[in-house]
């Protein structure tokens, strides 16, 4: 009941003194007591209004009949039915106060509400869910962060479409661990190693359940199977001056392994052409760089690296694809060919043409000529003289 409910009920009936027993006092008793009766009655007039009112949350399975009651009206009510504040189209039966939805999909879900004929008085509100229930989930368990802890993912298969939650056990040796949700991943959560090298296995049972009931699997590994490093980092590849088939390749281990000098890894580098859809490999034990020799020249090249413990565990995946070119020597500045013919114009002339007039004879030229074909003739007259 309300604040305002429980203060409407607190009367106050005067006390009367012993004297005053006039009619007047005896009038002011009866009207105060009328008067809280009346109030009693808004007020839960009031409060069952506001129940109806406020929709309830009804789960049904998925191609199912349902049934779905008017509030607490009695049979032969005539009502009428809303859903989501329209008339209710899908294939139904109406009995008084009760409606019936035949093999309901999720297209039936929605608010419905039902109102009293004939004055139109809403009785009742009801949401409707239509959902299956839960199948068994899928476990993963991997670690990381070996030797500090591991984690384990769990999910569905296939949707419930109505709201579901998941009970997590983890035992190890006859006792269970303290499990820790994942802050982002809802379907996530994190455990610490109760101990290093141990023999004994870890059992994990996580329970799936919601309205329309529950289901549960198992999943059981060993230590050493679920460690699984993150890839390695920050990788990079830099081509080597003067070497065309060479390309130098760094990375660094992955930041979630704490403790790298305890607990090694190993690594596994991959590259190719990319004119080529064949890797090369190479496995390298505490290391976290390489020389690649064999590099075609002038090709690009497309390098990845992942990561695995000296001695249990698996190879983590790849890491991001970084792409590198082998050095290549840069070619001697080349003459352009307008250079070039303007070079030979200024050193070779060009041939005439036919028709283009001939250039004319100097006047010394002329009088050499005259001079040496009047030479002999004037040698012969010389001679006759004398």
């Amino acid at each position: 009941m309300s604040y305002l409910g429980t203060k409407l009920l607190t009367c106050h009936f005067p006390l009367m003194a012993s004297q005053a027993t006039t009619q007047d006092a005896i009038m002011a008793n009866l009207v105060t007591s009328l008067c809280c009766v009346v109030l009693a009655a808004v007020v839960v007039a009031y409060a069952q209004r506001r129940i109806q009112l406020v929709a309830r949350n009804q789960y049904e399975r998925m191609g199912s009949d349902v049934t779905m009651q008017c509030g607490s009206l009695e049979s032969g009510t005539s009502v009428s039915w809303k859903v989501n504040g329209t008339d209710v189209q899908a294939k139904h039966q109406l009995e008084g106060p009760v409606l019936i939805l035949n093999q309901v999909d999720l297209s039936h879900n929605g608010l419905y509400s039902c109102f009293q004929n004939p004055h139109g008085e809403r009785r009742d509100t009801i949401y409707l869910h239509v959902g299956v229930p839960p199948r068994e989930p899928l476990i993963t368990c991997r670690s990381n962060t070996y030797p500090k802890g591991f984690y384990c993912n769990w999910h569905l298969q296939h949707s419930t479409y109505i709201p579901t939650s998941f009970e997590v056990d983890i035992q190890h040796n006859q006792r269970s661990l303290a499990v820790e949700k994942d802050a982002v991943h809802k379907n996530r959560c994190h455990v610490r190693f109760p101990e290093v090298f141990s023999s004994y296995p870890y059992v994990v049972n996580v329970t799936v359940i919601n309205a329309l009931g529950k289901a549960f699997n198992t999943y059981v590994f060993e230590e050493s199977n679920i460690v699984k490093p993150d890839p390695p980092e920050r990788v990079t590849a830099t081509p080597i001056r003067f070497n065309p088939r060479r390309l130098e390749v760094s990375w660094q281990s992955p930041a979630t392994w704490p403790e790298i000098d305890s607990f090694p890894l190993k690594y596994f580098l991959r590259y190719r052409p990319l004119i080529r859809e064949q890797w090369q490999h190479v496995e390298l034990t505490d290391s976290t760089s390489h020389t690649i020799t064999d590099a075609y020249a002038g090709k690009e090249y497309i390098i990845q690296v992942a990561a695995k413990d000296t001695e249990i565990g698996t190879w983590s995946d790849w890491s991001v694809a970084v792409h590198a070119t082998p050095w290549i020597e840069e070619p001697l500045p080349n003459t352009s060919t307008t250079e070039v013919d303007f070079l030979t114009e200024t050193k070779t002339s060009p041939i005439p043409s036919s028709k283009a007039p001939q250039k004319a004879e100097s006047p010394v030229g002329r009088a050499a000529g005259v001079i040496t074909f009047y030479s002999p003739l004037l040698l012969g007259v010389t001679l006759l003289l004398m």
